[in-house]
């Protein structure tokens, strides 16, 4: 049986908790699985720690201070994809003064990089994500109340890739340290990688060969719980937009109504224009979708109108139109399927609106490759060095949070998950049951790109979660707040940190494990990079990054800085 989170913590507790947006069972097996307790790190023995593990930790510890001002740095800035301006650079300038070599602006993308250091050696890589999601601007307090200067429409980070950079970062420069005190030989990539949330900078940077010489790759992300993923890694995530641009109005079928309207003919006889051809592929794809689509095992597919119209509304006819899709599934073959009937949309709403239309990739990701050696051995690293434990400042400012949304106060507010370790192979058992057998993969995320090139462990520290409502982990204002309020941020991303450099000191130190993990890898693609099982990059060979479309983002104009979709209090009386 399943246990929700809300009554595995009343378990725990003892406590009659509200019932207020109780779980469903089954999307609780992939987001928030019932785990055992652990013990907490007083009570661990620390006995296995090497010298080499020590001395990372408390470089951890000694720097956590610039880390987490870097951590505010980038949740402050709230860039979002492909326009992550200040956070890549941010991450960038903290890498040179580590003594890393930065090459800004990689592959082509304005907020990607790629940064080296060593020059012999096993090759060990991590990467940073930090672009956040529009509509969800809050500041890191109790109350519901976007950043100042912005307002509700401007992004905020709901995943906190505030912490999945620096968690990240925090694990390489750790192992640096000891590699360059101990003469350690290696070489430590870390990459900057733009607009994760359209599938953005991993595609890219894989089709230009920045991965082709990687030994073994740690993927982060903070979640509910602490494991890291087993068998069932992100699945095939595609993006593409579709432009709509009308033909001459003289070539329109209804010209002949000039014979019949001589006199004001414009007003009788307008074509339609691009608007019209993308609602009506709007309206196409909803309908045509519920034959082809699940509505089980993370599927997805999701539109965003990027333009619509050029024109007022006035006789004139819009003119260019683009809608963007974004699909993801357990499949490339479905992927490509998916993809055949947007496109017989889009060219029937063409052909009804006398427009022509043209389609443009975004993105395309690979199904992710597990590497159960690499999962092993930074899952036991992890218990080893110790999951988040919330302090008495993060339990308040949580307890303020359950109070401004009126429930009840607990002695510890966070979900028991977000502080719970779990065996991989039993993660990967709950995240099953709501699977079918054939499904491999799940959701998606870019970092499935690593697993073609390297083994690749994709890490999980739980982050702060309010022990309520599964809404709460990306929908609700609490979360982003939460995200910002470092007290209780850094304990998700310094779990992380530690485990990471950890895990990297086995490797560099311990050539056994590091040629377990690529056995497995090669075992997995048919001999590796190229091999008989391995799945080249999907992109074409002269893609290009859509860096120059119309993503949100901040502008700069003589009426100041502002998120580009207006102030509320400018839309009008409310119907």
């Amino acid at each position: 049986m399943v246990i929700s989170p809300t009554v595995c913590d009343e378990q725990r507790s003892g406590m009659v908790r509200s019932t207020k947006h109780q779980l469903d069972p089954v999307e609780t097996v992939w987001h928030m699985a019932a785990l055992p307790d652990v013990p907490a790190p007083e009570e661990r023995s620390l006995s296995e720690l090497t010298d080499h593990k020590k001395e990372a930790l408390d470089w951890i510890e000694t720097n956590r201070a610039p880390l987490n001002e870097l951590s505010e740095t980038i949740w402050a800035a709230a860039e979002t994809a492909w326009r992550e301006y200040e956070s890549a650079a941010a991450l960038a300038s903290f890498l040179e003064r580590a003594g890393f070599d930065v090459e800004r602006g990689s592959a082509g993308m304005p907020t990607a990089f790629c940064a080296t250091w060593g020059s012999s050696g096993p090759v060990l890589a991590s990467f940073a994500n930090y672009d956040c999601t529009p509509g969800l601007s809050q500041q890191a307090v109790t109350r519901q109340i976007p950043r100042d200067g912005t307002h509700r429409w401007a992004p905020g980070h709901t995943d906190p890739h505030n912490a999945l950079a620096v968690g990240s970062l925090a694990g390489v420069l750790a192992t640096k340290a000891v590699m360059e005190r101990h003469g350690i030989s290696g070489t430590l990539k870390f990459f900057g990688e733009p607009a994760e949330k359209l599938g953005g900078g991993q595609p890219v940077h894989a089709l230009r060969g920045y991965y082709n010489d990687l030994d073994a790759v740690f993927a982060y992300r903070p979640w509910t719980t602490n494991t890291t993923v087993w068998d069932t890694h992100a699945a095939s995530y595609y993006g593409c937009v579709f432009t709509f641009l009308p033909k001459p109005a003289d070539e329109w079928p209804d010209t002949a109504a000039l014979e019949a309207y001589p006199a004001a003919p414009g007003p009788y006889i307008r074509p339609p224009g691009g608007l019209d051809a993308a609602c009506l592929m709007h309206s196409l794809v909803k309908q045509t979708k519920e034959h082809v689509y699940p509505h089980v095992g993370g599927w997805s597919i999701n539109e965003f109108m990027m333009l619509g119209g050029q024109a007022t509304a006035d006789a004139v006819v819009p003119k260019i139109a683009q809608i963007q899709y974004a699909w993801r599934s357990p499949t490339i073959g479905t992927q490509e399927q998916i993809y055949r009937i947007l496109a017989r949309a889009a060219r029937a709403a063409a052909e009804a609106n006398h427009c022509e239309v043209a389609v443009r990739w975004l993105a395309k990701t690979r199904p992710g490759l597990p590497n159960h050696a690499l999962a092993r051995l930074t899952y036991n690293n992890l218990v080893l060095t110790g999951g988040p434990e919330f302090p008495a400042e993060a339990r308040a400012f949580a307890k303020e949070i359950l109070a401004a949304e009126g429930y009840d106060q607990p002695d510890d507010p966070y979900s028991a998950s977000s502080r719970s370790l779990v065996d991989p192979e039993e993660y990967e058992s709950q995240v099953r049951l709501s699977l079918p057998p054939w499904q491999k993969n799940i959701t998606a995320e870019p970092y499935v790109e690593y697993t073609h090139y390297a083994p690749t462990v994709w890490l999980f520290t739980g982050k702060p979660v309010v022990r309520e409502t599964y809404e709460w982990l990306w929908n609700h204002w609490s979360t982003v707040a939460l995200n910002g309020f470092t007290p209780a941020i850094e304990q998700t991303w310094l779990s992380a940190g530690r485990a990471i450099t950890a895990s990297m000191l086995d490797l560099l130190t311990e050539p056994a494990l590091l040629a377990a993990c690529q056995d497995e890898f090669r075992e997995r693609t048919g001999g590796g990079v190229g091999g008989t099982a391995w799945l080249p990059p999907l992109l074409p060979d002269d893609f290009k990054p859509p860096i120059d479309l119309a993503w949100p983002e901040y502008v700069q104009t003589v009426r100041g800085s502002h998120w580009q979709i207006p102030e509320p209090e400018t839309f009008g009386t409310t119907l």
